[in-house]
Order: C-alpha cells, then structure tokens, then sequence
C-alpha cells in the first residue's frame, strides 16, 4: 500500500498543498518549522485519526480558517482509492471515500496504514503509562480497523460510568442522601463487555508483538538485550477468553465499587493497566540509558512495522526527524532496516540527516511550498 499524492487545505501552515508521492523513499527536507513535519502528520492522521503531536484538532487548522481538509489518493495492489477527512474542531469532523460516498471518520481507518517514528516516541519507554497504552490501541486498530467502535464504545461507557460515581462521591461528601446506583450494575456489564474485547486484543498483541520486539532490538543493539514485554491489567486474574476476561472484570469492578463510590472515578478497566517494558531484568523506564531508551522504542516501531507487513497491507514508514537523534551506528541500522519497504516518507532538516542507503526522492520545503528536486 502506498499514497500517490496528498492534497492539503488550510492544514497547519498550508493554505494549499499538492504533493504527487511515489512508492520507495521520499524525502522532505526543510529547516525547522518549515512545515515538513505537517506533511507527514497529515498522513498519520489519515491512518490514526490523531496527530502524534497534539492532542486535539484545533491546532491542526491554519490559522484564520475554520476548517482543515487532508486528502490522498492510495493505491492498494489494483485497487486504488481517494480518502478526504474534513477537520472541524468544536463539530463532528467528515469523511469521503471515493468523493461521492460520505462515511463516519472512524469508517476510513484501514485504507491508509502507517508506522511512525518521531522524536515523541521516546515517551513509550520514559511517559506514563497512557503512552503505552496509545501505542497498544494504536496497532489493534491499524490491524483490524472494527476496534475503533469498540475502543469508542468503551470511552463513551467509561465516561458515563465516571460521571454516575462522580455525582454519588459528591452526594456523600456534602452530607447529602445516598444516590441510587442500581444503574451501575448496567454500567459494569457494558464497561466489562468492551473492556474484555479490548484486553483480548491487548494480551493477543502483546504477544505476537514479543519475539518481534527482541529481534528489532538486537538488529539495532546487538547483545544489549534481551527486553521483554509484560501486560499488567488492572483487573486481576488469567483469563484468556473475552469470556474469562468478562468475568474478570466484573469481579474485579464489584470489588472495587466501595473505593470507587468514595473517590468517583472508575479504578478499574484497560484504561487503567500497564504495559510494563523490561531491559533484562530491570524496567526500562528509570534505568535504561538514553541511547537504549532510544533503541528500546525504536524496536517497538520495528516490531509493528514487522508485524503489519506479516499480514498482508504494508503500511507506509514515516521517519519524521528521527535520524537527527541518533547515533551514527543507530542511524545506519535502522536505515537499512527499513530501505526495502513499499513507501517510506522522511523528514530531515539537512540532506546529511538522511542516510545514503534512503537517498530516493526529494523534496525542499520551505516558506510554505513544497518542491522536487
């Protein structure tokens, strides 16, 4: 799968943008704040629906309009496809396949496929949980695009559910009659329900992405493994059907319920586990130095990168200003890791960033232009 050309309006700091891609590298290289990163955020956001660099959609339309709009053409083996998203923070964003056929945002994910490597990721070894969590969602849904539902299903449930347990814990505190909670019984089967199907996946990932995980980080740090990855629910228990797990989680939310009541927030579910990362027999997190640090997310990208691959729908490889960080002998690796992939898209501030063996196309951005060289 790769993208054929990518159209901006009013995205970032484009007012327009045209910008015809072909398959193997392409390279963007700008100055800082030049708006090379823009371009490649815009085709993460296709993939993800998120930016990896901001939380929110606002900050994503140029300034002084009210909307933003990411188009590109992708072409898939024979088939090829037009996919427009329309940003419109504070309103419910739109999407086109094909121009004429509107759909729900969320029904565009799986046409366009990335794995994204920026200077952010370092937070999936040294953030808070939440990163890692992302990181998690993120693939279960590039690998089967039907979880978006079910990982929105599960936010909306816990969102009501937080706002039911806030009101009884403000009740309690003003000295107020006890509220009745006999709709949370109903709140704990729908949390349990999307919560076991997203544990499932979790665990299933976990997994898979493990031996891959190892190898990638051998290739980039020979003999500084091993690393291991180790899912720490928050419901405790070894379930390993959505059944199991179903059960494991309504134990887990009735005995919670007391201490939940009291402090009004749910403290059980898969918004509240760990994806714990090891280096050896140390967490990576608080002892892993920087360069490994580097080399540990590094390996996880790898590893998803890998594993996408392995099924069946190349994603596109986005290296956004990745090799700037890197050591000479890390920047080498990982290069020639990743030169034979279908398409892949790098950010540099100088040509010197980019190693030889990704010299394919080239593009200059700068003063809001983007143009082949």
């Amino acid at each position: 799968m790769h993208v054929t050309h990518l159209s901006l309006a009013d995205f970032r700091s484009y007012a327009r943008a045209e910008v015809p891609l072909d398959p193997g590298v392409t390279a963007f290289v700008g100055a800082n704040g030049q708006g090379k990163t823009n371009l490649v955020e815009a085709v993460g956001y296709l993939a993800t629906l998120g930016s990896h660099r901001v939380a929110s959609d606002a900050p994503l339309v140029r300034t002084g309009a009210d909307r933003a709009v990411i188009r590109a053409a992708v072409t898939q083996g024979e088939r090829s496809q037009l996919v427009e998203l329309e940003l419109n923070p504070g309103r419910a964003n739109r999407a086109r396949v094909n121009r004429s056929s509107q759909v729900r945002p969320r029904d565009v994910l799986g046409i366009v496929r990335t794995v994204l490597f920026a200077p952010e990721d370092l937070t999936l070894v040294k953030g808070d949980p939440g990163e890692r969590r992302r990181f998690l969602d993120e693939l279960i849904t590039a690998r089967a695009p039907r979880m978006a539902g079910v990982r929105s299903d599960y936010e909306r449930v816990l969102k009501q559910r937080n706002t039911l347990l806030k009101s009884a814990a403000m009740a309690r505190r003003h000295g107020g009659r006890g509220m009745d909670l006999s709709t949370l019984d109903v709140w704990d089967q729908h949390l349990a329900r999307a919560g076991a199907e997203l544990l499932a996946q979790r665990l299933d990932l976990v997994h898979t992405l493990q031996p891959l995980a190892d190898k990638a980080y051998e290739q980039l740090a020979p003999g500084g493994g091993p690393i291991l990855l180790e899912y720490r629910p928050s419901a405790p228990g070894a379930g390993q059907t959505r059944e199991e797990l179903y059960e494991q989680l309504i134990d887990a939310l009735a005995e919670a319920r007391k201490q939940e009541i009291e402090r009004g927030v749910t403290l059980v579910g898969p918004h509240r586990d760990e994806l714990l990362l090891r280096l050896g027999e140390l967490p990576a997190k608080g002892y892993a130095s920087h360069g490994e640090s580097w080399s540990y997310a590094l390996a996880l990208r790898l590893a998803s990168y890998d594993l996408l691959r392995s099924e069946g729908n190349e994603p596109v490889l986005v290296l956004d200003d990745v090799f700037a960080e890197l050591d000479a002998r890390r920047r080498e690796r990982l290069a020639e890791l990743v030169a034979d992939g279908e398409q892949v898209l790098v950010t540099a501030a100088v040509d010197d960033d980019v190693p030889d063996v990704l010299k394919g196309t080239r593009y200059a951005v700068a003063g809001g232009t983007v143009e082949r060289v």
